[in-house]
């Protein structure tokens, strides 16, 4: 008999590896104060019933059985490299102290932990987040299948490559280049992160060469060539970048996740009427050190 997925949790859980040369329990439940009801001097109006209705809680630790020569990350706290240890930490919040907003999120989960003097370590493993997530932001709106229908590919890899030099072609140029590519075979072509809308290459004139050799292509062969255009930019630049190329007979475009920033996504997100390749670009800055920033499961998630 199979099973049933997991139900999704009632409140909002995160998992962290943490080093620390204090006492691990002490250190998450500070993570927990800092980031719900805490502050670091009591005031007025923190009562324990506020507390019991808004704080985080520290809902599992294990402490892993390593040896830590020094330090990970430096610090401003006198500590003892003998005591260093590292714990796998699971806090969790009310959903109600925040809704579900995942700007708001973000601050949650990553705000003001990474900077605390007693942590030498800090990474963001994980996340599960309630069903009222999933009822404000629906995810994808095409996925994998709606990708193989838009590209006609089933069956087989999607086939697929990148337009560079992204600085150098003009319109013209690129668009003799997606003609050889269309002839060669390809399946999907995107634009370098680098190229949006330079002057040497704007946007809209790059758009309309490209897509007169795709519609081409798509008459002599029946083959929809996949092109995903950077309209990465301001909300409305990429609104109007969308709508060329819909109204062009796109059917990708493609937005650099960390440039255009949660928001941006979102609303490119609600408005898009395309598949949206979304680019990683900048994703070192959190992921490189193994004991600072993200995991790319947390991430992708968000």
């Amino acid at each position: 008999m199979s099973q049933r997925p997991a139900a999704p949790p009632v409140r909002i859980e995160a998992d962290y590896l943490l080093e620390t040369a204090s006492d691990p329990r002490r250190v998450a439940e500070t993570m927990a104060g800092e980031q719900s009801s805490g502050t670091f001097l009591p005031v007025p109006g923190e009562t324990p019933e506020l507390k019991a209705r808004a704080a985080a809680r520290v809902e599992r630790l294990e402490v892993l059985d390593e040896t830590i020569a020094a330090p990970s990350l430096p610090t401003t706290a006198a500590i003892d490299p003998a005591a260093l240890r590292r714990a796998r930490v699971t806090l969790s919040w009310p959903i109600e102290t925040l809704g579900p907003s995942l700007p708001n999120l973000l601050a949650t989960l990553a705000g003001n932990l990474f900077e605390l003097r007693a942590i030498t370590g800090l990474r963001l493993l994980d996340i599960r987040l309630p069903q009222a997530f999933a009822e404000v932001y629906p995810g994808p709106r095409f996925g994998v299948a709606g990708t193989r229908r838009l590209t006609g590919v089933e069956g087989r890899p999607i086939i697929g490559t990148i337009i560079k030099p992204s600085v150098g072609f003009g319109p013209d140029e690129t668009a003799a280049l997606v003609r050889t590519l269309c002839e060669g075979g390809i399946d999907f072509i995107k634009d370098d992160e680098l190229q949006a809308d330079g002057p040497h290459c704007p946007f809209e004139a790059r758009a309309r060469a490209v897509m007169r050799v795709v519609n081409d292509h798509a008459e002599r062969t029946g083959k929809r060539v996949m092109v995903a255009f950077n309209l990465t930019g301001e909300i409305d630049q990429m609104r109007r970048r969308h709508d060329l190329v819909r109204d062009l007979g796109g059917t990708c475009v493609m937005a650099s996740l960390n440039s255009v920033g949660l928001v941006g996504m979102i609303e490119l997100a609600r408005m898009s009427e395309l598949p949206i390749h979304a680019h990683r670009n900048g994703w070192g800055y959190l992921s490189r050190h193994p004991l600072l920033g993200w995991s790319y499961v947390a991430w992708q998630k968000i």
